[in-house]
């Protein structure tokens, strides 16, 4: 019957994300049958894809039982078993809505997404009243609250049944009334790595974030890691990784790089299952070996096979967060921002003066950290398919000595002061470099085809020279 039943039907509320939902109940002589949650077509009909835990029940014996205003700090899906029951909810949260409120009569073929924040109650208009509620969060015993009064003036909720001829709990007698200093923080975007490049332009595109380097939280110290306060924060952006890929081939480094871009992946996907935020992890392009010959360059599907140790530790962190029910990982090179990188070292060197000789056979896109930054918005603003993307800015490709004569030209020099030498010669003079990709080409068409339009790269180059 899974396959014949059609999409509920969803609306709006004045409470922002309290969603109503009408389902379809198939009645006959023997009573009724309706999904009551059926993951694909509640998503496809406008729920958030909400990953619920724990399935309750809640049965009631009288007419008249009142419950709430009870403020969980989860999601949750509340339908009807048997009976009827008027329900009502304030909006808890801080913002312009807190204080909201809605209300709506409940039988078997309404239910409704409550988001977290928002204060549920429930009124039974029959006797034997029996509804069902899924959370995307584990009830803890002794765990407090937040809750409101019943018969709060404020909100003035219209109980059809006096609260006076009412079966009300004792502790929901003593509730106090609504209170903008009491009113619920609103979860906030995590970023880690944040003295980074990436994590610089994500505090930047993101100024609301809680953004933290390592020395607020080291990701690969796993009890700091434990105490966090996950749950609030309904977004965590991983921009934090050992980036010494030549280091990486040293049995230090090696350690280094495995416990933070492989181990702490994986850690932060097991914390996203735990505690249900949506987690964004910016990977490497060497993840992959170089050796395609593909037009567009390496999809997200084309299998992983590093050179070296420091991509395999990508490729390992890759695959651990894949593990995340809600996650975005995000592939990229050649990245540039504010710090120290090749766009910065070869505008010193044509600031000083300096004829370098630069590589010329490996061959890439530059990907600027604002545009990272940006790719991670539009995933999370568009409601994207969770996986994997591949971003990079746009433009022909170039080789490492190509993006060096852009500086120089783009910096007033002669673009012929920059020679170029091969990956082979210039490793000759340097012991312990690590293995690059020769061919770091990544595809982008997956991202550009969910509305996301990549920055050209010589553009982008030519305003981050200009700042």
């Amino acid at each position: 019957m899974s396959d014949t039943t059609p999409l509920p039907h969803v609306e709006t509320t004045p409470i922002p994300g309290l969603l109503v939902v009408r389902l379809d109940l198939r009645r006959d002589p023997r009573g009724w049958f309706k999904e009551n949650w059926q993951r694909a077509k509640m998503v496809a009909a406008g729920l958030p894809d909400f990953a619920p835990v724990q399935h309750n029940l809640s049965f009631n014996g009288a007419r008249g039982v009142t419950r709430g205003i009870h403020t969980e700090p989860w999601d949750k899906f509340v339908s009807v078993a048997s009976g009827r029951v008027f329900a009502a909810w304030v909006d808890m949260r801080q913002g312009e809505t807190f204080g909201a409120t809605f209300w709506i009569e409940m039988d078997p073929s309404v239910a409704v997404f409550v988001p977290r924040g928002v204060g549920n109650s429930y009124q039974t208009l029959t006797d034997d009243v029996a509804y069902t509620y899924l959370v995307n969060q584990h009830w803890r015993e002794g765990f407090a609250y937040p809750a409101l009064a019943l018969d709060d003036p404020t909100v003035a909720i219209p109980w059809p049944i006096p609260l006076t001829d009412c079966e009300i709990s004792e502790k929901d007698h003593h509730n106090p009334i609504l209170d903008p200093a009491t009113a619920i923080t609103p979860q906030r975007m995590l970023v880690l790595g944040g003295d980074g490049q990436v994590g610089r332009a994500l505090a930047s595109e993101f100024p609301d974030a809680v953004v933290v380097g390592r020395e607020q939280l080291d990701v690969t110290d796993a009890a700091a890691m434990a105490a966090w306060r996950w749950r609030a924060h309904d977004v965590v952006v991983n921009a934090a990784a050992f980036t010494g890929v030549d280091a990486a081939e040293t049995p230090e480094g090696r350690r280094a790089a495995w416990a933070a871009n492989a181990e702490a992946p994986a850690r932060l996907a097991a914390l996203a299952r735990e505690h249900g935020f949506t987690l964004v992890h910016v990977s490497s392009d060497y993840v992959f070996d170089g050796t395609s010959t593909a037009a567009g360059g390496y999809r997200e599907t084309d299998p992983m096979a590093p050179l070296g140790a420091y991509g395999a530790s990508k490729a390992a962190g890759d695959l651990a967060v894949a593990g995340a029910p809600h996650h975005y990982l995000l592939r990229t090179s050649w990245v540039v921002g504010e710090g120290a990188n090749f766009v910065a070292t070869m505008q010193r060197l044509a600031e000083q003066g300096a004829t370098p000789s630069v590589v010329d056979d490996q061959v890439g896109r530059l990907t600027f950290a604002s545009e990272l930054a940006r790719a991670t918005r539009h995933l999370l603003e568009s409601g994207a398919a969770w996986g994997t993307y591949h971003v990079t800015c746009a433009g022909e490709p170039q080789s490492w000595a190509d993006v060096a004569r852009s500086v120089f030209d783009l910096e007033g020099r002669d673009a012929d002061d920059v020679t170029s030498v091969s990956t082979g010669a210039y490793a000759a003079t340097r012991p312990g470099l690590a293995p690059r990709p020769a061919r770091s080409l990544l595809d982008t068409s997956k991202i550009e085809a969910t509305g996301f339009t990549p920055r050209d790269a010589l553009a982008a180059l030519r305003e981050h020279l200009a700042r």
